[in-house]
């Protein structure tokens, strides 16, 4: 039996915004943890944390973990999407406010269209380039009222790499078989904790646990919040939608990140990020939202998206 269009539109929006959410406060999570923790090493202490959440929930639930293509497919998603990206993005904060480093990291949709057609996973459409041109308009607005920090090509390049990480992590997690997204989810942070930590060594960085209670609470939240809910909500998603609507979450951020700015680290809100704002939301709509295909059969377990039962089920029709 076949979803209605309210019991699709209902759980899918909410992931969507709680996505939005959570991924925009973490911008300013992380500059406080960069405040004290080097920021390599920052990273892999969040997702070394969160994989061991991850391995817990798990054997909670009984879940196993992916093997075969599953299991590669999701080394890959986490090395790019966890490994590669963070390292790129905890850097680019050291020397980027969060508000600026979240506007970069906007242009991920458009940069996914154009990788999901190379792979020959998604066409370009005129939604999906107009969405995307808007994208780009409201990030030039919103860069002019919220730039700031050490505008050096390095952090403004290190970004853009992080960028394409994110982008790329969302097609190569399409590409390959699906597994339930708690196990998917453990073995790519698995897999980008371990690229992190052997990062963090070779850079010679310190390693040494917070020492104010302002960093632990980061921490906290971008592991609890940031690291489990986030990506199991991002996962809930793309099994849903196309990789570079998904991929939408992240335009919205700079919106939230600007604001929490604003309200815990003096960032100020300009009409320029009012007006970009509103470009933005005019992106996700026409990008995203007016284009999502029909409703999916729904799974006896919302958690439980990815798996193979699920694949089964869409496959026989």
């Amino acid at each position: 039996m076949e979803r209605s269009d309210q019991v699709f539109v209902g759980p899918t929006l909410a992931a969507f915004a709680g996505a939005v959410m959570v991924g925009g406060a973490n911008f300013v999570a992380v500059k406080y943890s960069n405040k004290e923790l080097e920021p390599t090493w920052g990273a892999a202490l969040r997702f070394s944390l969160a994989t061991i959440v991850f391995l817990a929930i798990a054997r909670l639930r009984r879940v196993p973990l992916p093997s075969g293509r599953a299991f590669v497919g999701a080394a890959l998603y986490g090395l790019l999407g966890f490994g590669l990206a963070y390292y790129f993005l905890y850097y680019a904060l050291v020397g980027l406010t969060a508000g600026t480093s979240s506007v970069m990291i906007a242009a991920a949709p458009l940069a996914t269209l154009v990788l999901a057609v190379v792979h020959r996973q998604e066409r370009f459409t005129t939604p999906g380039v107009i969405g995307g041109s808007l994208a780009i308009a409201g990030i030039g607005v919103l860069s002019s009222g919220s730039l700031g920090g050490d505008l050096s090509p390095l952090y403004l390049l290190s970004a853009l790499l992080g960028v394409l990480c994110i982008a790329e992590s969302a097609v190569v997690i399409k590409a390959f078989p699906r597994a339930h997204p708690i196990a998917t989810n453990a073995v790519g942070m698995a897999a980008g904790a371990v690229l992190l930590v052997v990062t963090s060594l070779l850079l010679g960085d310190e390693w040494a646990l917070p020492t104010k209670a302002e960093t632990w609470a980061a921490i906290a939240w971008l592991v609890a919040a940031g690291s489990v809910v986030l990506f199991l909500l991002y996962l809930f998603l793309i099994e849903r939608w196309s990789a570079s609507a998904t991929n939408y979450i992240v335009t919205l951020m700079p919106i939230v990140a600007v604001s929490l700015g604003a309200l815990l680290d003096d960032e100020s809100i300009t009409i320029e990020v009012v007006i970009g704002g509103l470009l933005v939301l005019s992106a996700v709509y026409v990008g995203a939202l007016r284009q999502q295909p029909p409703p999916l059969e729904e799974p006896s377990d919302p958690l439980a998206v990815g798996s193979p039962e699920a694949s089964e089920r869409r496959a026989s029709g």
